[in-house]
């Protein structure tokens, strides 16, 4: 595939990344034209600033890794990492209501973080379907189409279990190709990403991206 560094959201989102291994990420990322950085908010103005003169965008997370923080926090996060350089947001939901039928509740919370996004950074909206019934995968990406998302997203890469084939085939099968579904966790091979992109994923989070590209290129 041409330009298969573009399926990827080269991420590093460890809770001990330092200010050099993020710099190492930007350059990895501006060498090999990923779609994007993923990181925590704290480094949304730095990478903004090392990635300006290309058309690397920078993602940031939101309620993350649980999701069960209040709504009006994750759309203040949201208008703060816009604010500071974020052109894309990968939220979560929250899981529990959820699993508890709270449909209006979660569908209002990710309207939350689409509606201060709008115009301004796409909207990821990480589902976390380790904890979920096929059913409730699918009531999942239906709200996030309702609210409003850009894309669907498999995991966190901090669940019991990252970004599955079956999962990807379940996501974009009740998305359509009106949305966007992005596998992440797990993806560590070549084999891995082109298996995702077949199952209908159009973007990666993974933070073995340079390995990725190389293994493609050899």
């Amino acid at each position: 595939m041409d330009n298969f560094a573009k399926y990827i959201d080269h991420t590093l989102l460890k809770a001990d990344a330092n200010e050099t291994q993020i710099r190492q990420l930007c350059a990895e990322a501006k060498e090999y034209n990923f779609a994007s950085v993923c990181v925590n908010s704290i480094w949304t103005e730095f990478c903004a600033e090392l990635l300006s003169d290309t058309d690397v965008k920078v993602c940031v997370v939101v309620g993350f890794p649980l999701g069960a923080t209040l709504s009006e926090v994750k759309s203040i996060e949201t208008k703060l990492a816009i604010e500071h350089g974020a052109q894309e947001v990968d939220m979560v939901i929250n899981i529990g209501a959820l699993k508890d039928g709270k449909n209006d509740f979660v569908r209002d919370d990710i309207k939350a973080v689409v509606e201060t996004a709008r115009g301004k950074a796409l909207v990821k909206v990480i589902i976390e379907n380790a904890y979920l019934t096929n059913e409730q995968k699918v009531k999942a990406c239906q709200l996030c189409k309702e609210a409003g998302a850009d894309f669907v997203k498999t995991s966190t890469g901090f669940g019991p279990s990252g970004a599955t084939v079956e999962d990807v085939k379940l996501m974009r099968h009740t998305v359509g190709e009106e949305m966007g579904v992005k596998a992440a966790g797990g993806i560590k091979t070549l084999k891995d990403a082109l298996s995702m992109v077949e199952a209908g994923a159009n973007r990666l989070g993974c933070s073995a991206g340079m390995a990725i590209i190389k293994e493609m290129k050899e």
